[in-house]
């Protein structure tokens, strides 16, 4: 089972904060189509990824017991 947290605007499409889900032997790629198809995220092309608090890649890919983090683009003046 993972862990994956949503940040921001994410947060607020998927209505938790987190998911537990099976997302081990998943790269970060397939895991965002997933999760854009079934909460029509938006724009998860833009979106840095991080598993266990490190950046990841797209195609990085996924362990049991890892936990990813979702953060899109941080916007400001």
């Amino acid at each position: 089972m993972n862990k994956v947290i949503f940040f921001a605007h994410l947060r607020d499409v998927v209505g938790e904060e987190f998911l537990s889900l099976e997302a081990a032997g998943k790269t970060v790629a397939v895991l965002k189509a997933e999760l854009a198809a079934k909460y029509d995220l938006p724009r998860m092309d833009t979106v840095m990824t991080a598993i266990n608090e490190e950046f990841a890649s797209n195609d990085e890919v996924i362990r049991e017991g890892d936990e990813v983090a979702f953060i899109p683009p941080v916007s400001g003046g």
